[in-house]
């Protein structure tokens, strides 16, 4: 079994999958936009995307596309993609660049259960809890 986040946006899933590949690495597989489509589409929304999917080098994906207005949900507030890293630095890389613009929530810091642990919202609206694996041996 395979779980993938799916996220909604406003109008900037291009935007955001752009970051999201540079900070996270993993191949762009679809950029897929309502343009040529069977779906009925405002003219505005036309070249917005229908659906996008990230899929990281471990074969994870994270997927997404842009909302219209009459379709959306909301902000995306009661769900946050979790990121767990081998190395404390990866951690922090992670953090820093999906926090730009964003707002930090809880900073990362040291916990009871993880040498670097921290939550944010990026500047697109996506809430995100970024680790690191706990040092064995």
């Amino acid at each position: 079994m395979k779980l993938a986040p799916y996220l909604f946006f406003d109008g900037q899933c291009e935007a955001a999958f752009t970051d999201y590949q540079r900070i996270l690495g993993g191949r762009i597989e679809a950029m897929l936009r309502y343009e040529g489509s069977p779906v009925d589409i405002a003219p505005e929304w036309r070249s917005k995307i229908m659906h996008a999917c990230l899929e990281l080098d471990d074969g994870q994906m994270l997927m997404a596309s842009d909302a219209p207005p009459e379709q959306s949900t909301g902000p995306m507030q009661s769900v946050h993609v979790s990121v767990t890293v081998k190395e404390p630095a990866e951690a922090e890389r992670i953090f820093a660049a999906l926090a730009e613009g964003g707002t930090v929530t809880m900073p990362m810091a040291e916990t009871f259960w993880a040498p670097r642990f921290g939550m944010l919202s990026d500047r697109y609206g996506a809430f995100w809890m970024v680790g690191c694996e706990p040092a064995t041996g």
